[in-house]
């Protein structure tokens, strides 16, 4: 099956010397589902706003992101053709990322502007054509009879269905989600996570998520990749976490969220005969060694 993400030597300082992202290597196949766990500050966000560009790795250094075959950054460098690589990846933010006084709709056709020209998009001159794709989008997440209210009146839940239906008429061919679900409550995280399970399923559309609630994780997602202070160390599928990696991942007990028999969910593709794998042995015991 054809990797759609490949991230190679990927490493970040930030200005106060702390080491974020920690020789990050990972492939991702068209079409998983890709749950990021980890503890906060153990750089889900910051990997994936690597992945969209927003954020570029260490200068002179040998790191590579490519997303569906093209250079999102390489060697600390953002591609110079990012707008376009930028149009094949779409961004559901924590905090929805929507214009509050503007109509649903005009929000949702947002992600249209990549293939707008320059003047209608400021003019918001969208074409019935694009307008109606828009409703579309509302209505497979649900939301369709909110199109003309201002993005401001609608609960959490709903905005963030709205930045959903925005990635999908970008068009995108991943979805990169930022703690989609951490404001929301239990209901509107079901009805999220299900959104974008269906996407999955629907579209094709590969799907990395980052959550805290590791449950929705082993819930939703086939694969997993843990994080631990910037580093990889666990990288599989989700019917194979322990409670055990979990305690260490979070310092705290988890056993009572992980079920006795988890099914491998069947929404997503698994990795067509090329196996996902956990750190090897050595790097999980040097990771321990340090005082995790």
């Amino acid at each position: 099956m054809e990797t759609v993400l490949r991230i190679q030597q990927l490493n970040k300082h930030f200005p106060n010397g702390k080491h974020a992202l920690r020789d990050v290597n990972l492939n991702v196949l068209r079409g998983e589902m890709v749950a990021l766990i980890g503890a906060s500050g153990s750089g889900k966000s910051t990997l994936l706003r690597h992945i969209a560009g927003l954020v570029v790795a260490d200068g002179a250094s040998e790191s590579l992101i490519e997303v569906d075959g093209c250079c999102v950054q390489r060697g600390g460098r953002v591609s110079r053709d990012i707008r376009r690589v930028r149009a094949n990846i779409g961004f559901v933010f924590q905090q929805f990322n929507l214009v509050s006084r503007l109509p649903v709709l005009v929000n949702v056709m947002v992600g249209l502007l990549h293939r707008t020209p320059r003047w209608r998009g400021w003019l918001r001159l969208f074409t019935p054509q694009q307008r109606a794709q828009a409703v579309d989008a509302l209505q497979r997440v649900g939301i369709a009879e909110c199109h003309a209210q201002r993005a401001s009146t609608l609960s959490g839940g709903q905005q963030q269905r709205a930045a959903i239906a925005r990635a999908l008429v970008q068009g995108a061919k991943v979805v990169l989600a930022d703690e989609p679900i951490a404001s929301l409550d239990p209901e509107s995280s079901r009805k999220v996570m299900e959104i974008l399970t269906r996407i999955n399923r629907e579209d094709r559309c590969t799907v990395i998520v980052s959550l805290h609630q590791v449950e929705m994780a082993l819930k939703y997602c086939p694969r997993v990749v843990a994080l631990h202070q910037g580093q990889v160390v666990f990288d599989g599928p989700s019917t194979t976490l322990t409670p055990a990696l979990l305690r260490e991942l979070y310092g705290v007990q988890v056993d009572e969220i992980l079920p006795s028999h988890t099914p491998t969910p069947t929404h997503a593709p698994q990795s067509d005969g090329v196996p996902v794998h956990m750190l090897p042995q050595p790097a999980l015991a040097s990771w321990r060694a340090a005082g995790a």
